[in-house]
């Protein structure tokens, strides 16, 4: 199940976002936010969770 959030982004990037729907990479431009949502937790998501660990070791 999907939850709904708010998200207040500048002007430009929201213009830059609907050029990527018009471009046709993307249906919406909610869609094109959550493919960089997904980016960034494969990117960072890792290496949170083996800090988060690190950190219970050390109590």
């Amino acid at each position: 199940m999907m939850q709904r959030i708010t998200l207040r982004l500048p002007e430009q990037q929201i213009g830059l976002l609907q050029q990527m729907v018009d471009a046709g990479e993307y249906p919406n431009v909610s869609e094109a936010v959550r493919a960089a949502v997904r980016d960034l937790v494969e990117k960072r998501a890792g290496r949170v969770l083996k800090d988060n660990d690190q950190v219970s070791f050390k109590v």
